[in-house]
């Protein structure tokens, strides 16, 4: 039998953690498509609730791209949809043209709150099952 390398540890190590991810986001998609939404989506409804906590609180879009796990352009796509659904409204940062900020509509908020407890039903489920 052979003895595995400390490479082939970190490797199969890695290798499990990207394969817990790629089931966790799978999972939460199927979970959240009967409300219009992907993992994704509910991500940066998720960070803006918690970044922007009040009605009308705006945070940088700088600030959610450091974030989540997208492209630039992609999260900018996503955000087009987000707004396109009136989940999210942007403008441009008064102080610098280049910036643009984001918040949750109402609609978004009432959202993020009915989808809430079945993302973390799924992420506790998913996780449990890491641990055994």
């Amino acid at each position: 039998m052979a003895v595995k390398t400390a490479d082939a540890r970190l490797e199969e190590r890695w290798r499990g953690i990207l394969s817990v991810h790629a089931r966790t986001m799978c999972e939460i998609d199927r979970a959240l498509h009967p409300h219009g939404l992907g993992a994704s989506d509910f991500e940066v409804l998720d960070i803006l609730a918690s970044e922007s906590p009040g009605e009308g609180d705006q945070c940088r879009v700088q600030n959610l791209a450091g974030r989540v796990h997208l492209s630039q352009s992609a999260l900018s796509r996503l955000i087009g949809r987000l707004e396109k659904d009136g989940l999210v409204e942007r403008s441009v940062c008064a102080e610098d043209r280049r910036g643009v900020w984001v918040a949750l509509t109402r609609k978004g908020r009432e959202l993020h709150s009915e989808v809430l407890p079945v993302q973390r039903a799924v992420l506790q489920r998913m996780l449990a099952e890491q641990e055994r």
